[in-house]
């Protein structure tokens, strides 16, 4: 991991405590509107520094190709919820491709789903939990964990988890005035199916299909010089 994913990594939890102590001691009315704050200074390190590269205009479109396949995913499945192979598509492009990349398709992807099932205070959210997705499934894509099937059926499951328990966050800034610990926890607890679902269906597709998509995608990658190739690794 880079000393830039380090530092920013170090910096999310000290962003986040700050904005709690000081909607603590300063006052909970505009709690709302600071968390809104927190995603968009967290998030913008990676688009500033991914912006900052040079890129050819067949990366730009294998990143946009991604993110818009990430995004059209999601909506057939809208009547299930939160079953749908998006976060399959971010998790395989992050490993590919690596943690910027990953980032911004799963940021991009959350924006532009919304365009058709509907934009909200809850699309900071998505995009924040979806880029991170991206950005860890780069960051470990070279481990032990993310070179077998096994380890990355139990990373998408997890992330599943983790993704719901981001996305409560919203529901608890967005529907309740007074926090307590009674309501923090019947949210996480009627979230629990919704989470399980999100995290099952991560781990069949990743089951069945993380294999061949990253053999076709690295194949594609090194055939046409796009994007910085990774290390070659044993895909099972």
């Amino acid at each position: 991991m880079s000393k830039y994913y380090r530092s920013i990594l170090i910096a999310l939890p000290v962003l986040l405590l700050g904005m709690l102590i000081c909607s603590a001691v300063v006052t909970d009315r505009y709690f709302l509107w600071m968390s809104f704050l927190f995603l968009a200074v967290a998030m913008l390190p990676f688009y500033v520094r991914f912006e900052r590269k040079a890129f050819s205009s067949r990366e730009i479109v294998l990143i946009a190709v991604l993110a818009a396949i990430a995004a059209v995913s999601r909506v057939p499945f809208a009547v299930l919820p939160s079953i749908q192979p998006t976060s399959f598509v971010i998790i395989i492009s992050g490993i590919v491709l690596g943690g910027e990349s990953g980032f911004l398709i799963g940021a991009t992807a959350a924006l532009v789903s919304n365009l058709f099932l509907g934009q909200g205070p809850w699309t900071p959210w998505q995009m924040f939990s979806w880029g991170m997705m991206g950005l860890t499934s780069g960051l470990l894509g070279n481990t032990w964990l993310l070179r077998r099937t096994a380890g990355r059926v139990l990373f998408g499951f997890l992330w599943g988890f983790l993704y719901g328990w981001i996305m409560n966050g919203w529901v608890l800034l967005g529907f309740l005035e007074g926090l307590t610990w009674p309501s923090i926890v019947s949210t996480y607890a009627m979230s629990f199916y919704f989470d399980l679902a999100h995290a099952c269906s991560n781990a069949v597709f990743l089951a069945l299909f993380s294999a061949n998509w990253m053999k076709i995608m690295t194949r594609f990658q090194q055939k046409y010089g796009l994007l910085q190739v990774q290390e070659r690794r044993k895909i099972s």
